[in-house]
């Protein structure tokens, strides 16, 4: 009756998500949680299983006085049970990772939007484009500086498809609230995945591949909101207002809240440099 009244979830706050970061903000990891978490339970229901029977034969078959106890060379219901048992365990765990690694992996025919990340040292560029492919085109377009966080603005409860690449070197795209990333690469690869959002917030985003010299600040944020206001937000940058403009124009914050611009000169992150010293010197 107790357990009845639990979700994977309640469990898993109850115990501080046995070392998971937690639920996340896509439905591909609500996936991967509700495995570790129910990965987890199993484990310690076995743990428990084998605790207690360590501690029934301690106190059961304790020593009792000099006499030797009755040596039994095998029991064969016994050893069936400890070979069979743990490989059926095993067969369970790898048929639900394998499902949901086949649907983190998913891609779909006709995603709801697509959006093309392009990574350079040290910044990033987010292309909304009205297809697949790099044969598709770019309606609207966002730019990081070192002055200003770029804004990736998506809607929740969509089909979303990132197309990954890089004008140097490999970075990697990485929210953490997903509890995703994937590599961007230069050249002709394209890394491509896809996200169902479920919630609206800010989260912040990085690189998470060491690309030289400022990887550490290679930060953007991401803006999930209701299609509708997607759509407003969207149809702003068509017409050719800034994302900062065009986050107004949907009541949302025009700046990044989760994560701020590095200083190129770098003052605060060197030591004896003086005020007027160059980066990187």
């Amino acid at each position: 009756m107790l357990l009845s009244g639990c979700s994977i979830e309640d469990w898993g706050k109850a115990f501080g998500h046995f070392g998971w970061p937690g639920r996340g903000i896509t439905l591909q990891a609500h996936e991967m949680y509700d495995l570790w978490i129910a990965s987890t339970i199993a484990a310690l229901t076995v743990g428990i299983g084998v605790w207690g029977l360590i501690f029934w034969c301690v106190i059961r078959y304790r020593k009792r006085g000099e006499e030797l106890p009755v040596q039994t060379r095998f029991n064969m219901p016994m050893e069936i049970l400890y070979t069979v048992t743990p490989v059926l365990i095993v067969a369970v765990l790898f048929y639900y990772t394998a499902i949901v690694q086949t649907n983190v992996d998913k891609l779909s025919k006709n995603p709801d939007q697509v959006v093309e990340v392009v990574a350079f040292k040290w910044n990033w560029q987010f292309n909304y484009r009205d297809g697949m492919g790099e044969e598709a085109n770019t309606v609207a377009s966002t730019v990081g500086s070192s002055d200003v966080i770029p804004i990736l603005v998506l809607p929740v409860g969509r089909k979303i498809r990132f197309e990954e690449t890089s004008k140097d070197v490999i970075h990697s795209f990485w929210v953490p609230e997903m509890l995703f990333k994937r590599d961007v690469f230069p050249g002709s690869v394209r890394n491509v995945f896809e996200v169902t959002l479920d919630g609206e917030g800010r989260y912040v985003g990085r690189c998470a591949e060491l690309c030289g010299t400022y990887h550490a600040f290679m930060n953007f944020e991401l803006v999930t909101v209701q299609p509708p206001q997607f759509e407003q937000f969207l149809a702003a940058k068509k017409a050719g207002k800034s994302t900062q403009d065009a986050l107004t124009a949907i009541g949302k914050e025009p700046y990044a809240t989760t994560t701020t611009p590095f200083n190129t000169r770098r003052q605060a992150h060197t030591w004896n440099a003086p005020e007027t010293q160059a980066a990187g010197k």
